[in-house]
This record gives C-alpha cells, sequence and structure tokens, in this order.
C-alpha cells in the first residue's frame, strides 16, 4: 500500500525476496526433474542474490543479480515461471473464490428475502405499481431506483389495437377471480436457471406476455388498481359482465408445464379498447431486503426465543415441503423463533402465548399483540387454529412469521429440525432504505 513512498533501494530488496522465493519454490517442486548443471546454476545465483541482500548491497548489484537469476528461471522452472497475466488472474480469482466460498459456508452468509412472510420487519419482494405513464420514472430516476433499490421495470405493450382480455382462475368458493399464471422455466440473471410466473393479456386475440419472479405476489392488484381503481370497480365490472355471459369464454390453462392436470379459467374482457404501443400495465418490482446472516455463533450459544432464524427445509416433513412429484424442496427460509424444544404455543385474541403468558424477547412480538401499525396481529389458523395448542418436540424449534395473515410456517408444516438450522440475520444491507443497518 506504502510502496510508492519506498526509495529505490527498498524496492529493488524487495524484488529481490520475492525472486528467492520463486526460486527456492522452483527448487523444492521441481529438483528431481533437473540436471546437476541445471540445480548447480539455480544454487550458485540463489545464494549470489541471498548474499547480496545480507551485505545490503547496492540497488545496481542486486538488479544484475535479479537478471541473471531470472535467466536461470526461464529455462529451469518450468510452469512456475514465467506466467501469462491470465494464469496469473485466474489464480488470483480461484483464490478468492475459495475464500469466500469458505467464509460463507462457515461464518457469514448473504440471504435475500423472497416473500412478505415476515414483513413489516423484513420486506420480502414488492411492486411498485404505475397506474398512468406519467407515474413511471425514467431516465435518471429509473436508474437511481435501480442502483438503489434493485428495481425492475415490468411493462405490457399493446401490439396491435383492439380490445384486452385476460385469463382468470376461479376462487374456490366461486365469488372472486383471480388473475390466472403458469410457471415456466427462465433465468435468473440471464444465466442461472430458474422458474418464473408467467401472466397472458391478449389484445384483439394476440398474447401478451409479462414474466415475474415465482415468489413474486401482487400483479392481479396492480392490473385492478390500474384499470378499474381497485377492487370495488373490477367487482362491478364483473357484475356488468354477468348480464351478458357470452362475453366470457371458458377453456383450460396448463399452469405447471408438462402436467397433464389443467385448471379451468374464463377469459373476460377487461372493458378497455387499446392503440398499438399503448401500455397496458407498468410496474416495478422491488428487491426484497437483502440480510448478512450469522452462521457462527449458533455452534457455541443456543437460538434465543424473539431471534430472526434461518434454516433450511431439507428435512422438514410436510407435504407442503415437497413439489408436484412428491420430491423434498431444499431451501432457505427465515422466520423468528418462537418456541424451543418443550414451550407450549398458543394464539389468544392476536397474540401469542408461549407456556401460558405473552411471549417476550422481541418487539415484533409486542406489536402483532397490539397490532400496531403494520403489524397485522397473530391469526389462529392451521395447527394453531382456535383452542389449540402446539408442544415443541425435543431437538427441534417452533418458527412463525411476523406478517401472521399471509405466511405459511410452523402452523402448517411443523417444527424446524435442530439440525437445519442456520443462522441469525444480522444486517439488512441492501436495499438503501430506511431499513438499511441493524437487522430486528
Amino acid at each position: 500500500m506504502f510502496s510508492l513512498f519506498a526509495s529505490q533501494k527498498q524496492k529493488m530488496r524487495r524484488s529481490a525476496k520475492q525472486w528467492l522465493e520463486l526460486a527456492t519454490k522452483v527448487y523444492h517442486y521441481r529438483r528431481d526433474r533437473l540436471s546437476a548443471d541445471e540445480l548447480r546454476s539455480l544454487q550458485t545465483h540463489s545464494a549470489a542474490l541471498r548474499q547480496l541482500l545480507r551485505e545490503r548491497g547496492e540497488p545496481m548489484k542486486l538488479k544484475l543479480a535479479i537478471d541473471a537469476l531470472e535467466s536461470v528461471l526461464r529455462q529451469v522452472s518450468g510452469t512456475h515461471y514465467p506466467k501469462t497475466s491470465l494464469v496469473e488472474n485466474v489464480e488470483f480469482f480461484l483464490v478468492a473464490a475459495i475464500v469466500i466460498l469458505g467464509f460463507r459456508a462457515f461464518f457469514i452468509q448473504p440471504f435475500k428475502i423472497p416473500t412478505n412472510s415476515m414483513w413489516p420487519s423484513y420486506y420480502g419482494m414488492t411492486i411498485d405499481n404505475f397506474e398512468t405513464a406519467e407515474d413511471a420514472p425514467s431516465g435518471a430516476g429509473r436508474l437511481w431506483r435501480l442502483l438503489s433499490l434493485g428495481a425492475q421495470r415490468r411493462e405490457i405493450v399493446a401490439p396491435r389495437s383492439g380490445e384486452l382480455s385476460a385469463d382468470f382462475f376461479v376462487s374456490a368458493g366461486g365469488n372472486d377471480l383471480e388473475l390466472a399464471y403458469t410457471f415456466k422455466q427462465g433465468r435468473s440473471w440471464f444465466v442461472l436457471p430458474t422458474t418464473v410466473r408467467e401472466y397472458t393479456f391478449y389484445v384483439d386475440g394476440v398474447p401478451v406476455r409479462i414474466q415475474v419472479p415465482q415468489d413474486l405476489q401482487g400483479v392481479d392488484k396492480a392490473m385492478r388498481d390500474t384499470l378499474f381503481g381497485g377492487d370495488s370497480g373490477f367487482a362491478e365490472h364483473l357484475r356488468a359482465l354477468q348480464r351478458d355471459r357470452t362475453k366470457i369464454e371458458r377453456h383450460f390453462l396448463e399452469v405447471y408445464p408438462g402436467v397433464s392436470r389443467a385448471a379451468e379459467v374464463l377469459r373476460v374482457p377487461l372493458g378497455r379498447n387499446l392503440a398499438k404501443g399503448q401500455a397496458v400495465l407498468s410496474f416495478d418490482i422491488l428487491t426484497g431486503d437483502q440480510l448478512l446472516v450469522d452462521r457462527m455463533s449458533y455452534h457455541f450459544v443456543r437460538p434465543q426465543v424473539g431471534q430472526g432464524f434461518v434454516f433450511r427445509t431439507g428435512k422438514i416433513d410436510s407435504p407442503l415441503m415437497k413439489d408436484r412429484n412428491g420430491q423434498q424442496i431444499a431451501q432457505y427460509y427465515i422466520k423468528r423463533l418462537t418456541g424451543l424444544p418443550g414451550d407450549t404455543l398458543e394464539i389468544k385474541d392476536y397474540t401469542l402465548y408461549r407456556n401460558g403468558a405473552p411471549i417476550t424477547g422481541s418487539v415484533s412480538f409486542d406489536k402483532n399483540a397490539k397490532r400496531e401499525g403494520d403489524y397485522v396481529g397473530y391469526r389462529n389458523l392451521q395447527a394453531l387454529s382456535l383452542g389449540k395448542t402446539m408442544t415443541v418436540p425435543k431437538d427441534a424449534y417452533m418458527a412463525l412469521g411476523d406478517n401472521s395473515a399471509n405466511s405459511q410456517d410452523s402452523r402448517y408444516w411443523g417444527y424446524v429440525p435442530a439440525t437445519e438450522v442456520v443462522g441469525r440475520p444480522i444486517l439488512i444491507y441492501y436495499p438503501f432504505t430506511h431499513r438499511t443497518g441493524i437487522a430486528r
């Protein structure tokens, strides 16, 4: 770092030591493959340079001795010298990658929040919808949002003039519709294979598709807000269509590629006639909070109730942790630790009870109990429905999401095996918002 201020003599001495290190390396690695004359020449020139270093020889003498040793090394060192810049760069990045992977595996691991099950403590991916073209940032504003918020633009533009329509799933009760989608194989960062969710609109019968991350929610709401001003406007549009059912077509949609079972959908006109090039829908996908997770502490101290809690799902025995082919899904989850082995949990009046008393250990527990701010309160769902309790078994933990009304957690799939615990979040490092900093 300070070599810029070193004298010529100091620089030459440093260079001489580096050449001697290389000569020593070549001697130990290749002495069995060198002839007696080559070994003698290598040892002689190395000894001469080493002697000059001990005598603190002048820079010019050091330079001549270095040049002589380098000439020998070029002849006898094989692949050790000379090296091209490409080889050196590859070695540098390989060593750096090994160090980073080792550090990630044992100490600190980056982790991205995909969903909003821990909202508002941690944010998953969200949609920032632009209901009019004037609302959408462009130019420098769009670049700044990309850099600071990880915002990625998605737009649906009419390929021709005509009437707009879309497919909808029918809800279980038949009282509402949800914008239909299919799952497709896509690419993350244009390289890594991933599964994406694809929505299809139709303009004069021509399909227009948009792909978003599999875990992203909110495209249906963005459509309702943009085209109808919200849920009530969409409901009114559907009531008007009830009077003329001939405008609604019924057909089947293959939601999962390669699976013969298809879902019944309705193709519904959306009451808009578009001009070619007109935007149907425009929004930014804001990246979820990106955390640094401490993987080291739990090797020495027991996890504490109230901490953020990262774990693997590969050994959680539940149908919800298996794919449609019955294979176990191995991924990382983040929830809040709510129960240790032997604890009994219950939910009453939006409050989570641990061993008969309101749970403590995190601000989010208190805020959920009071339904304060954006915290919605704990909900009696699944295994913790009204009047039911859960007792954590030995060598396991219980984990719940802070967004209890929209969190698939231990109430649904059971307990986290102790062997699957990864660590606790310590820092939100991206995106750059008021939440950036120490993780709660």
